[in-house]
């Protein structure tokens, strides 16, 4: 068994995704991705210079982490697939993180979109991660139309609830022959960690980090967090039972 992460034809030792929105300053932001030990960080294209000027975004990312662009504020395949191709001659990465967003008040993915803009992207040779809803069916139109990975929210964006329905992400890691990346909703690290034990591959996330009292405390939280759920499920958790079971022997005890 590897324990490293594998997307597409690319490996990462980290299985943490960290984005780069909404922290107090810059630096505080670079303390974060650091103290978490990600290696996939994602951009806005819509919220970034994509030009590689000194202290730019690009600049200061670029050289360290994978930089994983996203669609964020596209309503539209067109605009979905136009964002994207400017990302690839910008960035000269042909990786994206889909996002076609249906509902301005719950952010959910307009998935019938979602699903026309990763089929054009992946006919185009994009290396596309989806960002949708925790749909079995609509995780599996998307496996079937060639994206790399499966990104379902386990709750609103930025709403840190943590996950509302873990019988369907851990339906949804059962059936995907392609890495489940859990995205949306984590408040907190245990619900990190319970991403990974459900068994998702990686967890990507953004506002507990970079809205958290101490938001390099919290990457770092979150980084072990995302370990120790991996090693957790593959460990084995014990069966549940109804009644205590003893773990010292009765045998030899006084009076007995």
């Amino acid at each position: 068994m590897s324990d490293s992460l594998s997307i597409a034809d690319q490996t990462f030792a980290s299985r943490l995704l960290l984005g780069t929105s909404g922290y107090p300053n810059r630096q505080i932001m670079l303390d974060a991705l650091e103290a978490s030990g990600a290696e996939i960080v994602t951009v806005s294209v819509r919220r970034i210079s994509l030009e590689g000027y000194a202290e730019s975004m690009v600049d200061l990312l670029g050289g360290r982490y994978r930089l994983l662009p996203n669609t964020a504020g596209c309503a539209t395949v067109r605009d979905a697939v136009l964002t994207a191709q400017l990302a690839r001659e910008a960035l000269g990465t042909a990786w994206v993180k889909l996002e076609l967003i249906g509902d301005r008040e719950t952010l959910h993915p307009d998935v019938e979109q979602l699903l026309q803009a990763a089929d054009e992207l992946v006919k185009d040779g994009f290396t596309v991660l989806p960002y949708c809803n925790d749909d079995p069916i609509a995780c599996q139109k998307l496996i079937d139309v060639g994206c790399a990975a499966i990104m379902p929210l386990g709750a609103p964006i930025g709403s840190g609830m943590g996950i509302c329905n873990p019988y369907n992400i851990a339906l949804i890691c059962t059936r995907s022959p392609v890495p489940v990346v859990l995205d949306a909703g984590i408040g907190t690290a245990s619900d990190a960690a319970l991403a990974m034990e459900l068994g998702c591959a990686a967890v990507l996330l953004n506002t507990a980090v970079a809205k958290a009292h101490d938001p390099v405390r919290m990457a770092r939280a979150m980084g072990h967090a995302v370990a120790a759920g991996y090693d957790a499920r593959h460990a084995g958790r014990i069966a549940k039972r109804e009644y205590a079971d003893p773990s010292s022997p009765q045998l030899g005890l006084i009076g007995t």
